[in-house]
C-alpha cells in the first residue's frame, strides 16, 4: 500500500485511507502494523471517535479524490520508536468560496509540545498549495486557550461566532490574497 505522507521537523502526517481507517476501526494493532508505528492504549484522542472515523470511511470510499481532504495521523519521526500521537485534517473539501476547515487533537501525553502547531502548519500549506484554497479556517470553543494558541501561530485571526453557538471561528488567507 502506497501512503500519501507529509513530513515536517519532528512529524510525519499520513493522509487516511479506507484500508487506514478500516484497520484503526477493527483495533490498534492493525493500525500500528501499517504504519510501522505503535499506537498507545488510549487511542484515538478526544474529537475523533468511532463516528468521526465511520464518516472518514464513508467519504473515502464514495470519493475516490477525497484522499487528503480527510484526517491525517500524526506520527512522530524518530523511526526506532515511532508512534501515533494524534489526528488533523479537513472537514472535507473546499466549498464553492474556496474555504476549507482544518481540525486537530493531540492525545494527552503528547500535549503542550508543538505538535498541533507543527501539524497545522504544514497541513496549512498543504492545503494553500492547491488552487481552488483560498482560506483555511478552523473552529473551537472559546475557552480552549491551546487550541487557539495553535491557529495563532499558523497565522488565523479571529473572525467571530463559529458554525454553532458558543464556538468561535478564526481563519488563514492564501499568503497571496493577504
Amino acid at each position: 500500500m502506497i501512503l500519501r505522507a507529509l513530513e515536517s521537523r519532528r512529524i510525519t502526517l499520513v493522509a487516511a485511507t479506507a484500508e487506514l481507517v478500516e484497520a484503526d476501526l477493527a483495533g490498534c494493532e492493525m493500525l500500528a502494523g501499517l504504519l510501522g508505528a505503535a499506537v498507545p492504549e488510549n487511542w484515538p484522542p478526544d474529537f475523533y471517535g468511532r463516528q468521526a472515523m465511520e464518516f472518514a470511511l464513508q467519504l473515502l470510499q464514495d470519493e475516490v479524490d477525497q484522499e487528503g481532504w480527510s484526517f491525517w495521523y500524526m506520527l512522530t519521526k524518530t523511526l526506532d520508536k515511532r508512534k501515533v500521537i494524534g489526528i488533523c485534517g479537513f472537514r472535507g473539501r473546499p466549498d464553492e468560496s474556496g474555504s476549507v476547515e482544518i481540525s486537530y487533537s493531540v492525545l494527552d501525553q503528547y500535549r503542550v509540545n508543538g505538535y498541533a502547531t507543527e501539524a497545522v502548519t504544514r497541513l496549512v500549506s498543504w492545503a494553500f498549495s492547491h488552487q481552488n484554497v483560498n482560506e483555511v479556517c478552523a473552529e473551537t470553543l472559546p475557552y480552549l486557550r491551546q487550541s487557539i494558541r495553535v491557529m495563532e501561530k499558523n497565522g488565523f485571526t479571529f473572525t467571530g461566532p463559529g458554525s454553532e453557538h458558543g464556538v468561535v471561528r478564526y481563519a488563514v488567507q492564501r499568503p497571496d490574497q493577504r
